[in-house]
């Protein structure tokens, strides 16, 4: 058989072809490069947005919103003063971008207008904190890209 230039090009071609599809086929088999979604209902989630969104702007037209402080005991989430503990109910979700297994939800239940998660329950790094809580049957929600 005879190489010219047509056939070296066309074997360089399926060369090619060939180590992409090892490689795409070496990677999505592979447990060790997890490719998975955020949440696995994604496309529900995406169209629960809205109501997220108005959820943030009922809660930035609060006078004062909810905030957080990094305490020797973990960390302290604060409600606005002026409500009513009692009434306030709802959960509060911490999300690892790293690290799905850790992630958690916990119901809110106040002392003191105070949330508190233990230490115990946080790995140091970059969370996600997403309070989605209620007042007077109206809906709120505070998001924050935190650093424990």
């Amino acid at each position: 058989m005879k190489f010219n230039w047509g056939t070296v090009i066309v074997l360089a071609f399926i060369a090619f072809i060939s180590f992409i599809m090892y490689f795409v086929i070496h990677m999505n088999m592979n447990d060790k490069y997890d490719t998975s979604l955020v949440t696995e209902n994604y496309y529900k989630a995406e169209l629960e947005f809205q109501d997220e969104i108005n959820k943030e702007n009922n809660a930035k037209a609060l006078t004062t919103n909810i905030s957080w402080i990094r305490t020797d005991k973990g960390l302290e989430i604060s409600f606005p003063k002026s409500l009513d503990t009692n009434k306030i109910t709802g959960k509060v979700f911490l999300y690892r971008p790293s690290n799905k297994q850790v992630d958690f939800e916990t119901t809110i239940s106040l002392s003191n207008h105070n949330l508190l998660i233990p230490d115990n329950r946080l790995l140091d790094g970059r969370w996600n904190i997403k309070v989605d809580w209620q007042y007077k049957g109206k809906s709120y929600l505070y998001k924050k890209e935190i650093i424990y």
